[in-house]
């Protein structure tokens, strides 16, 4: 079983940068392909970002492909993303998940384990 706490969010402008982190518990942190989902007041939750169990794959929704970057380091049994250029329609909870399989995916359905979630708010 893997649990995972995210960290890191917060205010900021427009334009700004913030980096999230995912820790997770446990020894197994390599076996799981990792993804970052949010969700905005009053929408459904939705893909931002996923990575393969050995970090060499990913994959980006459209819209932050460019502005945001997922990446993991399996000895520290961590995952992160770097958003830049953020805008006010990025605000939402972002949760990051994990899934048994091997590859990076896009769909919450496969995803074993989600964390509690942060907040990001940017302001215009």
């Amino acid at each position: 079983q893997v649990q995972l706490v995210e960290s890191g969010g917060g205010l900021v402008q427009a334009g700004g940068s913030l980096r999230l982190s995912c820790a997770a518990s446990g020894r197994t942190f390599m076996n799981y392909a990792m993804g970052w989902f949010r969700q905005a007041p009053g929408k459904e939750r939705e893909f931002v970002a996923a990575i393969s169990r050995s970090g060499g794959s990913t994959i980006y929704a459209d819209s932050v492909k460019g502005r945001f970057t997922i990446s993991r380091d399996n000895a520290k049994n961590t995952m992160y993303l770097e958003m830049n250029s953020l805008k006010p329609e990025d605000t939402a909870v972002y949760y990051c998940a994990a899934h048994r399989g091997p590859s990076a995916s896009r769909y919450s359905y496969q995803y074993d384990y989600w964390g509690q979630g942060t907040e990001v708010t940017v302001s215009s």
